[in-house]
């Protein structure tokens, strides 16, 4: 026995001391403070997401460990390292979360950019939507007048008989209708002349105005209502009443009845009268348009050489016929079918 203890402590003493093998355990065993400095940095790695990376507070207060990092800088934007009040001395935050790369204002400035590109595209959005609503408002409104101006006017003509009806075929109807609406013009002129003569005027400039625009291109029901309705304030208000008093003054200063009287008349019409008629034209539709006297000044002194020069590619020929076939009550229809071509002239 004695000889066994003797040689015992020897050979397990000379024996290598071989590495424990860890324990399986379900938990490992916490990490002490001191392995805590040996440790590798970790290597970088991406994060799929942004959201930044929290320390127990209890491990921090405990430990006051820092893991290091690559950098001296307190705050490693490459890395994407969590550093804590202790090691960062003169930083006011209580934590610094670098994420991938993105310091929390870039983060921040990124998702306000985001927020700032999808407001702006659902505001342009928004304002498309107004101005197609508005414009299918403004189109329905323009073909509402349209067709109930149309209606009104075709239905006034075609009824003019309609209390002797009884018994007429539809081409009875057709037949004796624009004899009977030219009847009922004349007791118009007879009854009061300067407003029957007032509303056709009206009515031939706004149209002129309406047609005017449609050949500058604008679809038929998208016309400018007040453009339209100012062309035809003027032919409803001027047009028609001092036309009825400047045919008859015409008369008066050329009461004669010779063939030279007609061209002398045509050639006073086209300079005395034209000049003052457009010059009331153009200065009435710039007050309308609320444009001050120095501009419509200017825009009169602009126009209204080329304007009388360019009526007189028109308004010659058909003087002819006003001066010498038309009747002197009659006269202003006959110009106001061609006013009709004129005033789209004008208009654009």
């Amino acid at each position: 026995m004695a000889s066994i203890h003797a040689i015992a402590p020897q050979s397990f003493l000379n024996l290598p001391n071989p590495k424990p093998r860890k324990p399986i355990t379900p938990h490992p065993k916490p990490t002490s403070s001191s392995n805590l400095y040996t440790l590798k940095p970790p290597k970088t790695q991406s994060f799929p997401s942004r959201k930044p990376t929290r320390v127990p507070t209890s491990v921090a207060d405990h430990h006051h460990d820092v893991i290091p990092v690559q950098s001296s800088d307190c705050v490693d934007q490459q890395e994407g390292m969590v550093v804590s009040r202790a090691e960062c001395e003169g930083v006011e935050s209580e934590l610094a979360c670098q994420v991938g790369g993105f310091g929390a204002s870039e983060g921040r400035l990124s998702f306000e950019g985001v927020g700032g590109f999808g407001s702006s595209s659902s505001g342009v959005g928004n304002e498309r939507g107004n101005e197609e609503f508005y414009r299918l408002v403004d189109r329905s409104i323009n073909a509402t007048i349209v067709l109930a101006a149309g209606s009104f006017a075709l239905t006034k003509l075609l009824t003019i008989d309609q209390d002797y009806w009884h018994g007429w075929t539809i081409y009875e109807i057709l037949r004796y209708a624009p004899q009977h609406n030219w009847t009922a013009y004349e007791e118009a002129l007879k009854a009061n002349p300067v407003l029957a003569k007032m509303v056709i005027s009206g009515v031939v400039y706004s149209l002129g105005d309406w047609i005017a625009q449609c050949f500058e291109g604008k679809p038929l029901f998208e016309f400018d209502r007040a453009r339209m309705f100012r062309s035809g304030l003027v032919g409803f208000t001027l047009h028609g009443s001092l036309s009825h008093y400047y045919y008859q003054i015409c008369e008066e200063l050329f009461p004669f009845q010779g063939w030279w009287v007609v061209p002398v008349k045509v050639a006073f019409d086209q300079t005395v009268w034209a000049a003052i008629w457009n010059s009331i034209y153009f200065t009435v539709l710039g007050f309308l348009r609320l444009e001050s006297p120095i501009n419509i000044y200017s825009e009169l002194k602009a126009t209204f050489w080329p304007m009388l020069t360019a009526g007189w590619k028109l308004w010659p020929f058909a003087h002819l016929v006003t001066y010498g076939l038309i009747p002197v009550e009659q006269r202003l229809l006959w110009v106001d079918c061609v006013e009709l071509i004129w005033v789209t002239i004008l208009s654009t």
